[in-house]
């Protein structure tokens, strides 16, 4: 299992506890995971809706990259997967072609490889994450939010189910957690609208932590760094939830360090880690 790794831009700065502990269970877990070398950004979320070239120019440089280590590539942001993984298919089923993208990137790219996103890899090693854990997240009630992006549309993305996915809250219970019955899992916590539109942004996000609320969850629990963002710094009200990434839970199953990650977040989840004796 080895992959020619993405981290992407918020993996490098505002989702780095992200990009850390995937690295960390990826690695306990047996799953290589080689930095891509010189790789760019994306375009997620606006190269797609300004210019189509520029769009498949921004991953197709990316997909030749990891084309060139021989190997399918992983990706921890659901933009940057959908985004990659678009210009891969459209490559694959020849609406977009080999010479289009090669003359787009100046480089060859013949769609050889895969592209996955790290739920999708480690959720179907379900068997291995039993065998890692040494402290089960026993009395955690954990919300796993996916958001509207990660599975949708499913002949794009490949992997769970639109409307009602349940590959993370199997996980979570794999962990030893309490994955809660919840209907905010797949709404929208806004994107991108935080930079053009909080207020918007803000009434989406609370909507999705009260849904949390609702069904007594100590914690959202998400696979995107700009999701987790939204839902950590624009929820309304009081007793704001903590949102932590499932690599991060994950980590503390696995009796990894947990805590340095946990120490970056704006909504500090010690507390409630330490309340069900979990730290």
């Amino acid at each position: 299992m080895k992959y020619a790794f993405y981290p992407g831009c918020a993996g490098e700065t505002t989702a780095r506890e992200y990009n850390s502990s995937t690295l960390a269970v990826c690695s306990a877990m047996g799953i290589e995971l080689v930095e891509m070398s010189d790789w760019n950004c994306c375009g997620a979320s606006s190269a797609h809706s300004t210019s189509r070239s520029l769009a498949h120019a921004l991953t197709g440089r990316n997909l030749a990259i990891a084309e060139k280590q021989a190997m399918p590539m992983a990706a921890i942001c659901p933009a940057c997967f959908v985004r990659m993984r678009e210009t891969c298919l459209q490559v694959k089923n020849g609406s977009l072609s080999k010479d289009e993208i090669s003359s787009l990137i100046d480089k060859p790219y013949t769609a050889s490889f895969d592209v996955r996103h790290i739920l999708d890899i480690v959720t179907a090693e379900t068997e291995a994450v039993k065998k890692l854990v040494v402290k089960p997240l026993k009395g955690l009630r954990a919300a796993a939010y996916y958001g509207c992006y990660l599975v949708r549309p499913r002949e794009l993305t490949g992997f769970d189910d639109t409307e009602n996915p349940v590959s993370m809250d199997n996980l979570l219970e794999s962990l030893g957690a309490d994955a809660a019955d919840w209907g905010g899992k797949v709404d929208c916590c806004g994107g991108s609208g935080s930079f053009t539109d909080r207020s918007m942004v803000k009434e989406l996000a609370g909507k999705i932590s009260d849904s949390a609320r609702e069904v007594h969850a100590d914690v959202i629990v998400s696979a995107c760094g700009l999701c987790q963002a939204n839902l950590e710094t624009r929820q309304s009200g009081k007793n704001a939830l903590p949102v932590v990434y499932f690599t991060e839970l994950m980590g503390l199953a696995f009796g990894l360090d947990a805590r340095k990650w946990f120490k970056k977040h704006i909504i500090n989840p010690i507390p409630v880690f330490k309340k069900r004796g979990l730290l």
